[in-house]
């Protein structure tokens, strides 16, 4: 197992606390893209993060400007990362357990930038990444806000103000700023929406087997298979593009967009639906093993409650019972996801 020198753990503490010498970010940046099987790196970091849980943080300290510096470095950055190089970095970031910058970014905003430029003069593609089991904010350069759910990721091109053209993996809310010379334009998987000045929701997964769009105020314009002239969306309604077919309807606007408020949300939902969002929400995987429990539907609001809080809830009004199955270390060093096991009581 190699070991970092005291050089390399002085370099490291000074980039983790914001002085960095010359050249040392660039060195970090390095030692971080190659570190996946760097044991003497994870335990430097693990170690940094313990003594960050066990320090006295207070409850109330606003992170805020931190988080400024931070985004405002990485776009500075933007034009000068190589593609490869930042998705190592992200690659070990996300396999490592114990990285500084997690509870940070974790909650407002983690950017994954990729600058696909080279020599070619194209534009530089940036995405926004929002880890599994966390929520991220965002605003992008034409005011337009936003946050991301578990999973997701959101791609568009620089300079963006002039062609406000987004790709979505996943589930993002959006409040969209108004731009009647350049229309907001979405590449939701199925569905391509086009708005100006609109609050909704999208949901995209690539692994689900439907796209579904949820307007609170404004109009959406949504073109997807046979409807290529385009559907008009007004405000309280929910859109869903299923195996070909487009289904439409009035819906609360208020429920789907509730995980942006850190509440998870069911009403009158199946079995199925409420172990999917558990699923997302916890970053754990939900088996039901009794086909009978998709009889029942589940109407709650849970509002940032542990995942046995809300199992044992759901027990205590419904004909369930659950086990869970805590995460473990497998070989590459990477923990499982807990597993959770629904039964008819």
């Amino acid at each position: 197992m190699r070991l970092i020198n005291n050089k390399e753990r002085e370099k490291l503490t000074n980039y983790i606390n914001g002085n960095p010498g010359p050249g040392d970010a660039e060195e970090v940046i390095s030692m971080m893209a190659g570190g996946e099987d760097n044991h003497g790196l994870r335990n430097f970091l693990e170690e940094d993060w313990n003594g960050l849980m066990n320090s006295d943080i207070p409850a109330e300290e606003n992170l805020s400007p931190a988080l400024d510096r931070i985004h405002h470095r990485i776009r500075l950055n933007e034009y000068g990362r190589s593609r490869s190089l930042t998705e190592r970095v992200t690659a070990f970031y996300s396999r490592a357990a114990a990285i500084i910058l997690i509870p940070l970014l974790a909650g407002a905003g983690f950017l994954l930038l990729r600058d696909r430029t080279g020599n070619n003069g194209q534009p530089a593609v940036t995405s926004i990444y929002a880890p599994a089991g966390s929520r991220v904010s965002f605003t992008l350069p034409d005011g337009t806000e936003g946050m991301l759910n578990s999973g997701s990721t959101l791609t568009y091109s620089m300079p963006f103000t002039g062609d406000r053209s987004v790709a979505l993996t996943g589930e993002a809310w959006f409040e969209v700023a108004h731009d009647e010379k350049h229309p907001f334009a979405i590449d939701a998987g199925d569905l391509d929406l086009t708005v100006l000045g609109t609050a909704f929701n999208v949901s995209a997964y690539p692994e689900e087997n439907y796209t579904e769009v949820v307007l609170e105020n404004g109009k959406v314009l949504v073109s997807c298979g046979n409807y290529k002239e385009g559907m008009v969306m007004t405000p309280s309604e929910r859109l869903v593009y299923e195996n070909g077919k487009v289904t439409r309807s009035t819906a609360d606007p208020s429920k789907y967009s509730s995980w942006t408020e850190g509440k998870l949300v069911f009403r009158s939902d199946s079995m199925s639906e409420v172990a999917r969002r558990i699923e997302r929400w916890y970053n754990v995987k939900v088996e039901i093993m009794d086909e009978d429990l998709e009889k029942f539907s589940f109407r709650a609001t849970f509002e940032d409650d542990p995942l046995e809080e809300v199992l044992k809830f759901l027990s205590m009004t419904s004909p369930i019972r659950y086990e869970i199955t805590p995460r473990v270390i497998a070989e590459d060093s990477t923990y499982t996801r807990s597993v959770v096991k629904i039964y008819m009581k």
